[in-house]
């Protein structure tokens, strides 16, 4: 058998090495996280048209394009400078809770420059409530843009059937489905950030030391 010093160091040296190599996946995947909501945040294809719409286009949170019955040809508007330009309250404040989401995981990402300052288990728990808080404002986001589906503009693409909750001749785009899977993704990071922490505080000191029975 190992001296108990010496299977100590060993047992210390395997914890932090595994503790460092999911660190470095948190990493990687948070920073591919706050690229996703980015890209949700920015792209108009959250609901769009389909064969048996009457006119073409595509919404998301603030901009949204409609083709133009007599030239075919799509005439965007909408702008997150200019709430006077998004056709719905819903989606005003559907942009608003998706970008506070968005804000969080890009404050989570600058947050990793306090590993150099503080405690490393202090800032994992951080960044973990950030996430978390992330996936609560896009949880609110998702929910509430549905609402917003009973607009003048809206029921010019998707028909007169079109109302709240209720798409009508539309569809459910490949943005607003990506939303969906960033709020499961936010969700493990949050929790494996949570476990990062924990391990961070329970990692044994580098000089341990376990003193040797030197009488029987």
């Amino acid at each position: 058998m190992l001296p108990a010093q010496e299977a100590a160091k060993i047992y210390h040296t395997n914890y932090v090495r595994n503790a460092r190599a999911m660190g470095v996946l948190w990493t990687v995947f948070t920073i591919t996280f706050a690229v996703i909501t980015v890209v949700v945040f920015i792209q108009p294809y959250w609901i769009g048209d389909s064969v048996n719409t009457p006119q073409a286009g595509y919404f998301g949170l603030f901009h949204y394009c409609i083709g133009n019955a007599l030239t075919s040809e799509l005439t965007c508007k909408g702008s997150a400078l200019d709430f006077g330009s998004i056709p719905s309250g819903a989606f005003k404040t559907a942009m608003f809770f998706v970008g506070i989401s968005m804000l969080l995981v890009v404050g989570s990402i600058v947050c990793f420059s306090l590993f150099f300052f503080c405690n490393a288990g202090s800032v994992y728990k951080i960044c973990a409530w950030m996430q978390l808080a992330s996936s609560t404002c896009m949880v609110i986001g998702c929910m509430i843009y549905p609402d917003g589906w009973d607009s003048e503009e809206v029921k010019r693409m998707c028909g007169q059937r079109t109302d709240k909750y209720t798409l009508g001749n539309c569809t459910v785009r490949w943005a607003y489905i990506l939303a969906i899977i960033s709020i499961m993704d936010s969700l493990i990071l949050s929790f494996l950030a949570f476990s990062l922490g924990s391990r961070q505080d329970n990692l044994l000191p580098e000089d341990f030391q376990v003193e040797e029975k030197d009488n029987a």
